[in-house]
Formats: structure tokens, C-alpha cells, sequence
């Protein structure tokens, strides 16, 4: 097991400078552009799979750094180059992370490298949980997973929604209902393969923020899989159900399902992108103030400004370590036992929005002009308190498990 340290090693170090001279270089000078347009930004996808950043080998190392620290590490300095570049890069990870929650070695070993091909042919992959009502509330799901037991294929029907890279992935993981009478705990996950008939884009979505990353409804229209892309196999399925049964006839502990697998897996590094967020509009904020001149000096000298741009690194900082804090303890098996994970998720969310806005305040005119990044950065914050669990779920996640009572 890890300690938990506040002082990355050499490696890290090197690996954190590597990532940010390339959201310095390669994904701030595009970002303008991309989130203009509203289209995924392929070039850079692709610059970024030639140095090595989108790829398997990447991600995995960074996923199993011992301190828990690579991933955040990895999204923070990412996303300090721009959340919507930043999250076509990296969107493809929440699939990956679906298939190593629920998924055998076998279908790892499979699939994943199939998400991200290679530097000549790129690939995207994604995960469709959210359907057009129901969000937050995963027990609504109404996309059904029939077993065809004569041909051993699953078939799928149903819509998805809020979907990163929705349509256009070439692997999708999909989260459908197996058992309606277990509720969330009737869920399992599929993998849709590339081509598969009955899969296409719905609706694609134009959005207030993180604009360069492709967000679309799925359909799914009698979609049917092969009996191996149900996520953990049929055995762990049917012996999951039967416990799931059990509990539900005599009362008892929760069952977690597979879409909150992954979302809880996914929360802390979700804060690291806030977190990335929040800094380069501190940054920008700090760089300004100091050189913006207002009656003769610059405007930093004044409290009203200075005072704000402390608390702006306090709260960037204390996002940070909460952060750090659940990473460390999920690489190291400790569990979240005061929701830790959704306790750095939410602050660090609630923080992107606040310095984000205060930026704009430090820069007045032009911080709401285009000519400057942090309108940009702002309207990218927004998306932190919504996606992958909105601020409200997180403090009900929080609330239930210190308290131990099904607070609604």
C-alpha cells in the first residue's frame, strides 16, 4: 500500500510537465477554434495518440500508479489547456473504466485496445447510461436487454442520451435493464461492437459548454450482441441477480449496480478536470490583475481584487487535495466510508463554477468578450455540477452514508 504524499516523485513530475506542455503547446492555441466549430477535434486527437497521451498504454499506466495520483494528475493538466479538447481526449476513458469495473480479463484484454486503435487510425468509444428520463434517477432506465437464449445474443432496444462520443464511437458500452423488478440493481452492461446493425446517432447536441466534445442520443433498435459482450458473463450476472432477489424478498444491504460502478470509480478524477478548470481561470485572473492598470497602479493593489484571488487559490488548492485524498485511498483499497469520492467531486465542480465567474468579475468587459478565455472557461465549469452525478446527487450520496439513513 501507498502512503499518501503531497509530493509527487520524479516520474510524475516529469509525466505532469510532458502533459502540460502539451495542453500548453498543442490544445490552448486550438481551443477557440474547435469550441467555434462544435465538432470533435480529430487533428488534435490525433497529434495526441502520435506522442503517446491518447492511448491504451498511457491510461493504464496512469491508472495504476500505486498513489492514485496519475489520473488526476493526467485530467488537470488537460483540462488547464481547455475542457472541451480536453474531454474529446479523454472521453473515451469512461468506457474503458466501465469495461475494467465489470468486465473479464478477457474482454479488457479485447475491447479497450479496440477504443483507441493507434496513431494512424485513432478510434473513440462510449458510455451510454443516461436516457431521456432518467438521469440522476438510474432506477428509471427503461432500455430492456432480452437474453435470445437459441442464439446466445443479447438484444437490445432503447434510447440513450448525454452520451460523449454517442454515435460516432466505434465501441459502445451500454447499460440496459436485464430484471424490472430489481430496479437499479436489474441493470447490467453491454458491449456494442463497432458496425453492429440497429446501433445510429440520434439527436446531437449543441451546447452552452465544452462545446469540441461530441454529445449525441444513441438508438438502439433491436440491437442484438453476442452472449460474451455482456460485461462479467452470464454467470456473474444470473449469481448477482439471484443475490439481488434474495435481499429484495428479505431486506438487507444495497447492491451496486454497473452504471454506479463506474461513475463512483469515475467521480475523483472528474474533480481533477474541475480542478484543472478553476486553475487556468486563476491563472489567467492573477496574470491580468497584475498587469491591468486602473488609476495609475494595477488593479491587484486593490482588496477588493486581491482578496479574491486568494480566495480563488484557496479553494483551487482545497479542491486539489480533495482530490488527491479519494484517488489515493480508491488505488489503495480504502473505502469511501464519509463519500469521499463524492465529496471531492462536488467541491471541486462547485469550485470551476465560482472561480470561473470570479475571473470574469476580475476582468470585467473583456472577461465576457471572446478575446479572452475564462467566458470559455465558464461556460465549461457549468458541466462539472451536472454530468456523472449533478451536485445535489453527490451531497444525497453524501448525506445517506454519514448519516446511514435513505435520506430522499
Amino acid at each position: 500500500m501507498a502512503g499518501f504524499t503531497m509530493e509527487l516523485n520524479d516520474e510524475q513530475k516529469e509525466v505532469r510537465d510532458w502533459l502540460h506542455g502539451f495542453a500548453a503547446d498543442v490544445i490552448r492555441p486550438a481551443a477557440a477554434e474547435w469550441d467555434e466549430r462544435e465538432e470533435t477535434p480529430w487533428p488534435v486527437i490525433q497529434e495526441a495518440a502520435k506522442v503517446g497521451i491518447y492511448s491504451l498504454d498511457f491510461y493504464a499506466q496512469q491508472y495504476f500508479d500505486p498513489t492514485g495520483l496519475g489520473i488526476p494528475m493526467a485530467m488537470e493538466e488537460l483540462f488547464w489547456g481547455d475542457a472541451g479538447i480536453a474531454l474529446s481526449i479523454v472521453g473515451t476513458g469512461l468506457a474503458a473504466v466501465g469495461v475494467l469495473a465489470n468486465g473479464t480479463e478477457e474482454q479488457i484484454g479485447t475491447w479497450i485496445p479496440q477504443m483507441y486503435g493507434d496513431a494512424d487510425d485513432v478510434k473513440v468509444a462510449a458510455f451510454c447510461s443516461s436516457e431521456p428520463d432518467a438521469g440522476s434517477d438510474v432506477a428509471s432506465l427503461r432500455t430492456r436487454a432480452v437474453y435470445d437464449e437459441a442464439k446466445d445474443e443479447w438484444v437490445l432496444n432503447g434510447t440513450k442520451t448525454w452520451a460523449t462520443n454517442g454515435g460516432i464511437a466505434d465501441v459502445h458500452v451500454v447499460v440496459a435493464v436485464v430484471d424490472p423488478g430489481l430496479g437499479s440493481k436489474g441493470h447490467a452492461s453491454f458491449i456494442v461492437p463497432p458496425n453492429t446493425p440497429g446501433l445510429s446517432q440520434g439527436q446531437k447536441f449543441k451546447k452552452h459548454g465544452i462545446r469540441a466534445s461530441h454529445t449525441a442520443e444513441v438508438v438502439l433498435d433491436d440491437v442484438r450482441v453476442p452472449g460474451s459482450c455482456l460485461l462479467g458473463g452470464r454467470e456473474k450476472l444470473d449469481e448477482r441477480l439471484a443475490r439481488a432477489r434474495e435481499k429484495a424478498r428479505v431486506g438487507g444491504e444495497r447492491v451496486r449496480n454497473a452504471a454506479m460502478a463506474t461513475f463512483e470509480a469515475s467521480r475523483p478524477a472528474v474533480g481533477a478536470m474541475a480542478v484543472g478548470t478553476a486553475r487556468a481561470a486563476y491563472e489567467v485572473a492573477l496574470e491580468y490583475a497584475t498587469t491591468r492598470e486602473q488609476f495609475g497602479r494595477p488593479i491587484i493593489d486593490n482588496q477588493g481584487v486581491a482578496f479574491q484571488l486568494a480566495d480563488m487559490r484557496t479553494s483551487v488548492d482545497a479542491a486539489r487535495l480533495l482530490v488527491w485524498r479519494a484517488s489515493w485511498m480508491a488505488a489503495n483499497g480504502r473505502p469511501f466510508t464519509a463519500a469521499e469520492g463524492s465529496m471531492s467531486k462536488l467541491f471541486a465542480s462547485e469550485t470551476a463554477k465560482t472561480v470561473t465567474a470570479q475571473a470574469i468579475q476580475i476582468l470585467g468587459g473583456n472577461g465576457y468578450t471572446r478575446e479572452y478565455p475564462v467566458e470559455r472557461m465558464h461556460r465549461d465549469a457549468a458541466i462539472y455540477t451536472i454530468f456523472e452525478g449533478t451536485s445535489e446527487i453527490q451531497r444525497l450520496v453524501i448525506a445517506r452514508t454519514i448519516s446511514g439513513m435513505s435520506i430522499r
